[in-house]
Protein backbone atom coordinates (compact mmCIF):
# COMPACT_ATOMS: atom_id res chain seq x y z
CA UNK A 1 0.00 0.00 0.00
CA UNK A 2 2.86 2.12 0.62
CA UNK A 3 4.23 1.81 -2.36
CA UNK A 4 1.47 2.43 -4.24
CA UNK A 5 1.02 6.00 -2.56
CA UNK A 6 4.54 7.02 -3.37
CA UNK A 7 3.73 6.19 -6.98
CA UNK A 8 0.56 8.00 -6.70
CA UNK A 9 2.96 11.39 -5.04
CA UNK A 10 5.33 10.69 -7.79
CA UNK A 11 2.64 10.81 -10.58
CA UNK A 12 1.34 13.79 -9.06
CA UNK A 13 4.41 15.96 -9.06
CA UNK A 14 5.28 15.19 -12.37
CA UNK A 15 1.91 16.69 -13.17
CA UNK A 16 2.97 19.38 -11.43
CA UNK A 17 6.10 20.31 -12.77
CA UNK A 18 4.43 19.51 -16.20
CA UNK A 19 2.08 22.57 -15.55
CA UNK A 20 5.51 24.61 -14.29
CA UNK A 21 7.16 24.25 -17.44
CA UNK A 22 4.18 24.66 -19.40
CA UNK A 23 3.10 28.09 -17.38
CA UNK A 24 6.80 29.11 -17.57
CA UNK A 25 6.58 28.50 -21.67
CA UNK A 26 3.81 30.40 -21.96
CA UNK A 27 5.43 33.50 -19.82
CA UNK A 28 8.15 33.97 -21.74
CA UNK A 29 5.87 33.95 -24.43
CA UNK A 30 4.78 37.51 -23.61
CA UNK A 31 8.38 38.78 -24.87
CA UNK A 32 9.80 36.08 -26.68
CA UNK A 33 8.10 35.36 -30.69
CA UNK A 34 7.70 30.97 -30.27
CA UNK A 35 9.56 29.75 -33.05
CA UNK A 36 7.23 27.24 -33.94
CA UNK A 37 4.40 24.72 -32.34
CA UNK A 38 4.34 20.94 -31.11
CA UNK A 39 1.48 21.01 -34.64
CA UNK A 40 4.37 22.51 -36.72
CA UNK A 41 7.05 20.56 -35.58
CA UNK A 42 5.24 17.44 -36.18
CA UNK A 43 3.79 18.28 -39.66
CA UNK A 44 7.65 19.07 -40.22
CA UNK A 45 8.59 15.58 -39.52
CA UNK A 46 5.45 13.89 -41.43
CA UNK A 47 6.23 16.11 -44.56
CA UNK A 48 10.11 15.44 -44.48
CA UNK A 49 9.39 11.56 -43.85
CA UNK A 50 7.04 11.76 -46.70
CA UNK A 51 9.49 13.38 -49.26
CA UNK A 52 11.86 10.86 -48.47
CA UNK A 53 10.20 7.99 -48.91
CA UNK A 54 8.28 9.59 -52.20
CA UNK A 55 10.41 10.90 -55.17
CA UNK A 56 7.10 12.47 -56.19
CA UNK A 57 6.88 14.41 -52.94
CA UNK A 58 6.78 18.07 -53.20
CA UNK A 59 8.76 19.43 -50.24
CA UNK A 60 8.02 22.69 -48.93
CA UNK A 61 7.57 25.04 -46.50
CA UNK A 62 6.16 28.58 -45.71
CA UNK A 63 6.04 30.39 -42.54
CA UNK A 64 7.96 33.85 -42.05
CA UNK A 65 6.50 35.61 -38.52
CA UNK A 66 5.46 39.35 -38.95
CA UNK A 67 4.26 41.90 -35.59
CA UNK A 68 0.63 42.03 -35.19
CA UNK A 69 0.65 45.28 -36.78
CA UNK A 70 1.60 44.34 -40.08
CA UNK A 71 -1.40 41.66 -39.87
CA UNK A 72 -4.62 43.31 -41.83
CA UNK A 73 -7.44 44.20 -39.22
CA UNK A 74 -9.62 42.63 -41.79
CA UNK A 75 -7.83 39.29 -41.04
CA UNK A 76 -8.08 39.76 -37.24
CA UNK A 77 -11.90 40.44 -37.84
CA UNK A 78 -12.56 37.83 -40.16
CA UNK A 79 -10.54 35.35 -38.32
CA UNK A 80 -12.54 36.03 -34.99
CA UNK A 81 -15.83 36.50 -37.30
CA UNK A 82 -15.31 32.66 -38.45
CA UNK A 83 -13.99 30.99 -35.89
CA UNK A 84 -14.87 32.66 -32.50
CA UNK A 85 -16.97 35.41 -32.03
CA UNK A 86 -16.86 35.94 -28.51
CA UNK A 87 -12.61 35.98 -28.44
CA UNK A 88 -12.66 38.98 -26.95
CA UNK A 89 -14.74 39.22 -24.13
CA UNK A 90 -14.37 35.43 -22.94
CA UNK A 91 -11.76 34.04 -20.46
CA UNK A 92 -10.50 31.25 -23.05
CA UNK A 93 -13.11 28.76 -22.80
CA UNK A 94 -16.79 28.86 -23.85
CA UNK A 95 -18.65 26.17 -21.44
CA UNK A 96 -21.97 26.40 -23.23
CA UNK A 97 -20.30 25.46 -26.22
CA UNK A 98 -17.71 22.57 -24.77
CA UNK A 99 -20.94 21.16 -23.67
CA UNK A 100 -23.07 22.20 -26.87
CA UNK A 101 -20.36 20.15 -28.64
CA UNK A 102 -20.34 17.61 -25.81
CA UNK A 103 -23.66 16.59 -27.06
CA UNK A 104 -23.80 16.68 -30.86
CA UNK A 105 -21.21 14.47 -30.71
CA UNK A 106 -23.22 12.19 -28.50
CA UNK A 107 -26.03 12.52 -30.64
CA UNK A 108 -23.90 11.29 -33.79
CA UNK A 109 -22.08 8.73 -31.99
CA UNK A 110 -25.99 7.13 -30.92
CA UNK A 111 -27.12 7.78 -34.44
CA UNK A 112 -23.80 5.38 -35.45
CA UNK A 113 -24.51 2.56 -33.63
CA UNK A 114 -28.33 2.54 -34.39
CA UNK A 115 -26.83 2.57 -38.44
CA UNK A 116 -24.66 -0.31 -37.20
CA UNK A 117 -27.18 -2.15 -35.28
CA UNK A 118 -29.40 -1.98 -38.29
CA UNK A 119 -26.99 -3.04 -40.61
CA UNK A 120 -24.26 -5.15 -39.16
CA UNK A 121 -22.46 -5.90 -41.95
CA UNK A 122 -22.20 -2.51 -43.44
CA UNK A 123 -19.30 -0.48 -42.68
CA UNK A 124 -20.21 2.47 -40.77
CA UNK A 125 -18.45 6.03 -40.85
CA UNK A 126 -16.91 7.23 -37.67
CA UNK A 127 -19.22 10.50 -36.45
CA UNK A 128 -17.20 13.75 -37.15
CA UNK A 129 -16.08 15.01 -34.07
CA UNK A 130 -17.16 18.21 -32.98
CA UNK A 131 -14.73 20.53 -31.30
CA UNK A 132 -16.26 23.66 -29.95
CA UNK A 133 -12.78 25.12 -29.38
CA UNK A 134 -12.36 28.93 -28.95
CA UNK A 135 -9.45 30.60 -30.55
CA UNK A 136 -7.13 30.33 -27.00
CA UNK A 137 -7.75 27.03 -26.74
CA UNK A 138 -7.07 26.06 -30.23
CA UNK A 139 -3.27 27.71 -29.45
CA UNK A 140 -3.09 26.06 -26.77
CA UNK A 141 -3.61 22.50 -28.46
CA UNK A 142 -1.02 23.99 -31.55
CA UNK A 143 1.82 25.40 -29.37
CA UNK A 144 2.06 22.95 -27.07
CA UNK A 145 -0.07 19.29 -27.15
CA UNK A 146 -0.14 16.44 -29.50
CA UNK A 147 -2.94 16.35 -31.81
CA UNK A 148 -4.25 13.17 -30.16
CA UNK A 149 -7.90 13.19 -29.47
CA UNK A 150 -7.95 11.77 -26.06
CA UNK A 151 -9.72 12.99 -22.83
CA UNK A 152 -6.62 13.94 -21.21
CA UNK A 153 -5.68 15.86 -23.97
CA UNK A 154 -8.84 17.88 -23.94
CA UNK A 155 -8.40 18.47 -20.02
CA UNK A 156 -5.04 20.17 -20.51
CA UNK A 157 -5.98 22.29 -23.72
CA UNK A 158 -8.43 23.63 -21.22
CA UNK A 159 -5.21 24.16 -18.97
CA UNK A 160 -3.28 26.18 -20.70
CA UNK A 161 -6.08 27.98 -22.64
CA UNK A 162 -6.75 29.56 -18.94
CA UNK A 163 -2.94 29.94 -18.58
CA UNK A 164 -2.86 31.83 -21.82
CA UNK A 165 -5.31 34.05 -21.00
CA UNK A 166 -4.01 34.34 -17.66
CA UNK A 167 -0.63 35.95 -18.85
CA UNK A 168 -0.96 37.17 -22.75
CA UNK A 169 -3.35 39.60 -23.44
CA UNK A 170 -6.04 39.32 -26.30
CA UNK A 171 -3.66 41.07 -28.97
CA UNK A 172 -0.45 38.96 -28.16
CA UNK A 173 -2.77 35.67 -28.06
CA UNK A 174 -4.40 36.89 -31.36
CA UNK A 175 -0.82 37.58 -33.21
CA UNK A 176 0.82 34.32 -32.22
CA UNK A 177 -2.01 32.48 -33.68
CA UNK A 178 -2.38 34.51 -37.17
CA UNK A 179 1.33 33.79 -37.39
CA UNK A 180 1.35 30.18 -36.39
CA UNK A 181 -1.88 28.69 -37.74
CA UNK A 182 -1.80 26.62 -41.01
CA UNK A 183 -2.93 27.38 -44.04
CA UNK A 184 -2.42 24.41 -46.52
CA UNK A 185 0.25 21.57 -46.99
CA UNK A 186 3.43 23.38 -45.09
CA UNK A 187 1.75 26.52 -44.82
CA UNK A 188 2.03 28.53 -41.61
CA UNK A 189 0.80 32.20 -40.73
CA UNK A 190 -0.73 34.90 -41.92
CA UNK A 191 2.12 35.93 -44.19
CA UNK A 192 2.60 32.62 -45.72
CA UNK A 193 -1.07 32.31 -46.75
CA UNK A 194 -1.67 35.71 -47.97
CA UNK A 195 1.58 34.80 -50.10
CA UNK A 196 0.20 31.56 -51.27
CA UNK A 197 -2.82 32.72 -51.85
CA UNK A 198 -3.18 36.45 -52.87
CA UNK A 199 0.99 37.46 -53.62
CA UNK A 200 0.73 39.92 -51.37
CA UNK A 201 1.85 40.48 -47.80
CA UNK A 202 -0.46 40.35 -44.90
CA UNK A 203 -0.85 43.84 -43.70
CA UNK A 204 -2.79 44.54 -47.36
CA UNK A 205 -5.24 42.13 -47.49
CA UNK A 206 -8.71 43.35 -48.26
CA UNK A 207 -11.94 42.37 -46.62
CA UNK A 208 -12.37 39.76 -48.99
CA UNK A 209 -9.36 37.81 -49.39
CA UNK A 210 -9.14 37.81 -45.13
CA UNK A 211 -12.68 36.28 -45.23
CA UNK A 212 -11.74 34.04 -47.49
CA UNK A 213 -8.37 32.37 -45.59
CA UNK A 214 -10.34 32.73 -42.28
CA UNK A 215 -13.39 30.24 -43.71
CA UNK A 216 -10.16 27.72 -45.25
CA UNK A 217 -9.01 27.58 -41.16
CA UNK A 218 -11.09 24.45 -40.02
CA UNK A 219 -10.04 21.94 -43.15
CA UNK A 220 -6.76 24.57 -44.68
CA UNK A 221 -5.71 21.39 -46.66
CA UNK A 222 -9.05 20.65 -47.79
CA UNK A 223 -9.90 23.68 -49.02
CA UNK A 224 -5.97 24.69 -50.72
CA UNK A 225 -7.27 22.30 -53.62
CA UNK A 226 -10.61 23.53 -54.04
CA UNK A 227 -10.23 27.29 -54.14
CA UNK A 228 -13.29 27.29 -56.49
CA UNK A 229 -15.74 25.65 -54.14
CA UNK A 230 -18.78 27.10 -53.68
CA UNK A 231 -19.49 26.05 -50.18
CA UNK A 232 -16.08 28.71 -50.19
CA UNK A 233 -17.47 31.71 -51.70
CA UNK A 234 -20.71 31.13 -49.89
CA UNK A 235 -19.51 31.19 -46.44
CA UNK A 236 -16.78 33.89 -47.61
CA UNK A 237 -19.85 36.30 -47.99
CA UNK A 238 -21.23 35.45 -45.08
CA UNK A 239 -18.36 35.99 -43.09
CA UNK A 240 -17.49 39.48 -45.09
CA UNK A 241 -20.74 40.35 -44.03
CA UNK A 242 -20.11 39.46 -39.94
CA UNK A 243 -17.12 40.97 -39.94
CA UNK A 244 -18.01 44.76 -39.38
CA UNK A 245 -19.84 43.63 -35.95
CA UNK A 246 -16.89 42.40 -34.63
CA UNK A 247 -14.72 44.69 -32.03
CA UNK A 248 -10.87 43.84 -32.08
CA UNK A 249 -9.42 43.29 -28.36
Amino acid sequence: MRSLGRWVLWVLLAGVALQLVFLGRIALMAVVDPQSTAFQRSEAWRIAVQSATDPKADWRWRQRWVPGEQISPHLKRAVIASEDAGFASHGGVEWEAIQGAWQKNERRQQIAEQRAARNPNRPVREPKIVGGSTITQQLAKNLLLSGERQLWRKGQELVLALMLEALLSKERILEIYLNSVEWGEGVFGAEAAAQRYFGKPASRLSAYEAARLAVMLPSPKFFETRQGSAYLARRTGTIVARMGAVALP
